[in-house]
């Protein structure tokens, strides 16, 4: 080893003070857990509207999730170097690019975290009311509890939560495996091999219109970054997690898409509210049964999502909490528990918040653009840490250079895509997001930033 590598058990990081209680099993879990939910179910119709053809339906999964290794492969090779939580948001702290990472954090904690944990709690509730047709109101509490169950389960253990979540995306996934196979059992050759309808969308114009309709689906793949401090031997796993999730997501969606696009065609799979349920429907002996065990199905899954949310998301602000960019008792760990319990809490209470005030969660929606910007930066971090002579990954994403900048030129066409939807209230909420950012980071910095670079930092390494 040369002079000025610094070995990695002379490294000088914070204390993250959780303790590494998770298996590769579970950081398999936790990003299929979050990658697969209820968006599966509306998205195939979206997807067969815009490529056109069965063969396009199941390219654009295919091509979709091989577009998400490269994205993996970039966060393997990170966070086998700097295996701590907190996601992109330690990613920007860990370069020395704080006001970004605070950023990044702030909008996670205001846009994303809790309203995404109210509008999964809401679903499941929406797709319970298939068998007990409770009223809106009933189905607000009901939402609510599932929001508080998930949460003392994951403050009361880690080990607990995580053996949880293994459960849990187990049993979500069996179902949709039996009924993939089922479906392709019974695919029609001809629908599979069936053109574009006359007015369809055709050419790689309509293939690249369907990759982008999959970016939804396989959102949540890198998801377990959020938790590396808390994966046991993460130099090893962290990569084989990554990979290996978007990996499994790909072949099982491309599969499944492959069965609806078989059963039903293309335009009218396209022109269905609910694509899946139509698409089932047409395996003899389903037909009566599809609404039911679509509803039955998409309960399971959306309930995995919501699990594993509730899990991995409060880590960001206890991270942040910990760096001095966040309020202190967010990083606080449960004296018995061992858990970021006071940030699980609060990330709960406001996805309740959330789930009985109006159209909040609408109008934060326009924040999650911003979101989308970070990735563009994000993805150029590498040769910030390239630099460094404590940056001594295990896994190395090959072509380092070139799929980096890949990875910022997609993200940026994939940003002008959602820009043009809404461009004069997407902006504007930009530039709030970012002065409301910046003068929070400055009040965190002077306030606890500046205290925490003071203190004597620890080693980040593989804490048992």
């Amino acid at each position: 080893m040369s002079s000025n590598t610094t070995n990695q058990d002379d490294r000088v990081f914070h204390d993250e003070g959780l303790t590494r209680k998770l298996g590769l099993s579970t950081a398999i879990a936790i990003g299929i857990g979050t990658t697969v939910g209820s968006g599966i179910f509306t998205s195939i119709g979206e997807i067969a509207g815009a490529s056109g053809s069965a063969l396009f339906i199941a390219l654009s999964f295919l091509l979709g999730g091989l577009y998400q290794i490269p994205a993996s492969m970039f966060y393997a090779e990170i966070y086998s170097a700097y295996p701590v939580s907190g996601g992109v948001y330690k990613t920007f702290e860990l370069a020395g690019w704080r006001p970004l990472a605070f950023i990044s954090g702030w909008l996670n904690f205001v846009a994303s975290d809790p309203p995404g944990l109210s509008v999964m709690a809401l679903s499941i509730a929406s797709y319970l009311s298939y068998f007990t047709h409770h009223s809106p109101l009933v189905g607000k509490f009901i939402a609510a509890a599932f929001i508080l169950l998930f949460m003392f389960i994951h403050i009361r253990s880690v080990e607990g939560g995580g053996k949880l979540l293994d459960i849990i995306t187990t049993f979500k996934i069996i179902p949709f495996v039996i009924l993939a196979g089922v479906a392709i059992c019974f695919a029609r050759g001809d629908l599979l091999a069936a053109p574009a309808a006359p007015g369809a969308p055709v050419g790689i114009a309509a293939l690249i219109a369907g990759i982008s309709a999959t970016t939804w689906s396989y959102d949540g793949t890198s998801q377990v970054v959020v938790c590396a401090g808390e994966i046991k031997n993460p130099r090893k796993n962290m990569p084989i997690a990554l990979i290996l999730t978007v990996v499994i997501i790909t072949v099982f969606y491309t599969v499944f898409a492959t069965a609806m696009a078989g059963l039903l065609p293309v335009a009218e799979l396209a022109a269905a509210e609910a694509p899946v349920s139509a698409a089932v429907s047409q395996i003899p002996g389903f037909g009566s049964l599809a609404g039911t065990l679509s509803a039955a199905l998409a309960v399971v899954v959306v309930t995995g999502t919501l699990a594993t949310s509730v899990f991995s998301q409060p880590r960001v602000q206890y991270q942040m909490a910990r760096d001095g960019l966040w309020f202190p008792k967010f990083g606080e760990i449960h004296p018995k528990y061992k858990t970021p319990a006071f940030s699980i809490v609060v990330q709960c209470a406001l996805a309740i918040f959330f789930i009985f005030a109006s159209n909040i969660s609408e109008i934060l929606g326009y924040f999650t653009l911003t979101i989308s910007l970070r990735s563009i930066i994000g993805y150029l971090v590498v040769f910030k840490y390239h630099k460094r002579d404590d940056y001594h990954p295990t896994y190395h994403m090959p072509c380092w250079r070139v799929l980096s900048i890949a990875l910022a030129i997609m993200a940026f066409i994939m940003f002008l895509g959602t820009l043009s939807w809404a461009p004069k209230a997407s902006w504007a909420f930009i530039a709030i997001a970012l002065v409301t950012g910046y003068i929070g980071y400055r009040y965190f910095e002077s306030h606890y930033g500046l205290k925490v670079k003071s203190e004597t930092k620890q080693d980040f390494g593989d804490k048992e």
